[in-house]
């Protein structure tokens, strides 16, 4: 019951609707149950005497009160199947800023397909409990507060006689409804993780094949999928079992209203009318006893699909604008690390950072692998949160800052390099909502055109080194590149990645080891196409290349969270510590290349 009341903000935008299609609802029901009693008055009139008024009165009236009875049906039907659509868009809409508000971490400790599963299987799910449960329920519960009454009318006799089975009814829908509810659950539990190896299975078809696993990955998939087919079939033996059982409870009624009524309209206790108009009564309330075990399966299922679903809608994002929180001046570029401390996981990864980059700086951080390079930068648009009053943005802490406001003031090129199932040009476009985000700027006041935005674009591609790779694509910019860019190489994608960050001319560019898939001379052309890129704005690269950063202003080298050494290229050598240890490790490495 929790669960529906938290389900039942979603009916405030609609609630005109759904009362609509309820009044609806009873006045198609007050015609249809109309039809019985207008039956049997018929037949008691001709019984007694047949005029050519009777013969033609009553069918014209029984068909003009299905009409009416059939218009309304319409209209219920179109309101409230209409609200339930809408309900799914606003609930799905929600489902899908709730998890593109949450932390990467959140990623980390739930599977992809599990989400997918519960954004499709489940929702369709929830959407059943808008329409056909309503729709049904206000139909059988009007129908049988109306009914009972009519026919104990009729003859408190036969009904007394009719509701001996009603207990065994009540009985089988609570004891299978139960029972779906508890097995659909578990049904939709695995179906995520079905879902989730689907995709897993498919994001890494290169890593399968590479391992000749195609048919294990087979296999094990046949297995989840018989065991999915057998929870499945399981589940049906009780939701299949539950409409037989009311048919022959509810057809046992018939048998005794038959036994006992036919007797009693031979005695004449009652018309030939009257227990006619009872039989249809009786039909009427049979099928929408039947109706009543049917909403009694779709609101287990659609409770127990709510269920997976509130638990993402209640998951707060750790990270998110502070109460409060108002739009800053422009951002500039200075960033302030002031005696940071980082865990993650409890495992400390920063100690004791303290730096103050100056805006239109460019510096570099290199070190061991899982040094804390990449959390550092991570903590500047807060995809990791940072403690309080520990990293700042022109003098405000970046807590301070509206997420939208710091963000979009952010280029960042992370290690795993993420593109869409789209074209190039639509890759290093994302992200960019006008003229004053390009890296070709336009006169105050103009439109975007779509000739001046490609000339950006293909600026962008210039700058990182991917023009003559799109020279070589059949469609150019056009090109579609797959499903994370899986048509593209390493570096190719890389390279996009740059693009996308200039293309929006931020403040602060962050390379998160964007250049780790490109060979030396590709390298060197990108680095020099950023030296104009870099003026102006503060740039924050990690690498572990010294012929990377050796440019930069200043250089950060860290090791186990900590900074030991810092200063600019030939500062460092001088000091003939960590990084000049590396500088002539990667020297005898590229000499060792050269000559092979």
């Amino acid at each position: 019951m929790n669960e529906l009341i938290k389900f039942s903000k979603y009916f405030k935008p609609y609630k005109v609707q759904v009362v609509l299609g309820i009044l609806f609802i009873l006045f198609g029901m007050a015609f249809n149950l109309l039809v019985p009693y207008l039956v049997g008055q018929a037949i008691d009139q001709l019984t007694r005497e047949v005029t050519w008024n009777s013969v033609f009165y009553y069918p014209l009236v029984i068909i003009g009160v299905s009409l009416a009875g059939a218009n309304f049906l319409f209209w219920q039907r179109r309101l409230l199947i209409n609200a339930s659509r809408h309900i799914e868009y606003d609930m799905r809409r929600d489902f899908y800023a709730a998890l593109v508000d949450q932390p990467l971490e959140y990623f980390q400790d739930n599977r992809v397909g599990d989400l997918m599963a519960r954004a499709t299987n489940d929702l369709g799910a929830i959407r059943q409990i808008v329409g056909p449960m309503i729709l049904y329920s206000f139909q059988a519960v009007f129908a049988l507060l109306v009914v009972l009454p009519i026919m104990f009318n009729i003859s408190v006799t036969l009904t007394l006689f009719l509701l001996i089975p009603m207990p065994l009814v009540s009985l089988t829908v609570k004891f299978l409804g139960q029972q779906i509810h508890t097995r659909f659950e578990k049904i939709q539990e695995f179906f995520s993780g079905i879902t989730a190896r689907a995709q897993e299975n498919l994001t890494g078809a290169r890593v399968i094949r590479a391992y000749a696993q195609e048919q294990s990955e087979i296999n094990q998939f046949e297995e989840l999928n018989v065991e999915y087919a057998d929870k499945n079939v399981n589940l049906v033996k009780f939701a299949a079992a539950m409409r037989p059982l009311l048919f022959f409870f509810i057809g046992l009624s018939f048998v005794i209203v038959v036994a006992v009524g036919v007797p009693m309209a031979a005695r004449r206790e009652i018309t030939a009318g009257d227990f006619s108009a009872f039989i249809l009564y009786l039909q009427r309330m049979i099928w929408y006893l039947i109706a009543l075990g049917y909403v009694v399966n779709l609101y287990q299922r659609g409770t127990a699909s709510l269920k997976r679903f509130n638990k993402i809608l209640e998951t707060e994002p750790t990270i998110r604008d502070e109460e409060d929180v108002e739009p800053k001046p422009k951002i500039k570029g200075k960033i302030e690390f002031r005696d940071l401390n980082f865990a993650y996981n409890g495992t400390p990864t920063l100690k004791n950072i303290d730096l103050t980059i100056e805006p239109g700086q460019t510096v570099a951080f290199v070190g061991k692998t899982g040094s804390g390079k990449s959390t550092l930068v991570s903590l500047v648009p807060r995809l990791m949160d940072t403690p309080n009053d520990s990293v700042f943005v022109d003098g405000y802490p970046v807590r301070d800052y509206p997420l939208e406001q710091l963000r979009r003031s952010i280029g960042f090129v992370q290690q795993e390099t993420f593109l869409f199932s789209n074209t190039i040009r639509d890759n290093i476009l994302f992200g960019v909502k006008g003229p004053d985000e390009t890296i070709e700027l336009l006169p105050e006041g103009d439109g975007v055109t779509e000739k001046r935005r490609s000339l950006s674009v293909e600026k962008a591609a210039s700058v990182a080194g991917l023009t003559e790779d799109i020279r070589s694509f059949p469609k150019g910019y056009q090109q579609l590149v797959g499903e994370r860019g899986i048509t593209l190489s390493g570096g190719q994608k890389q390279r996009t990645a740059i693009a996308r960050a200039i293309m929006r001319n931020p403040r602060i560019l962050i390379l998160d080891d964007a250049l780790s898939a490109v060979d030396t001379l590709t390298e060197e052309r990108i680095l020099h196409g950023l030296r104009d890129v870099r003026v102006g704005r503060t740039t924050l690269v990690v690498s572990h290349r010294i012929s990377t950063i050796k440019d930069a202003d200043y250089i950060c080298v860290l090791h186990d969270g900590a900074i030991i050494e810092r200063g600019n290229h030939d500062e460092l050598i001088a000091l003939n510590g960590e990084y000049a240890a590396l500088y002539r490790r990667q020297l005898l490495e590229e000499e060792i290349e050269s000559t092979d």
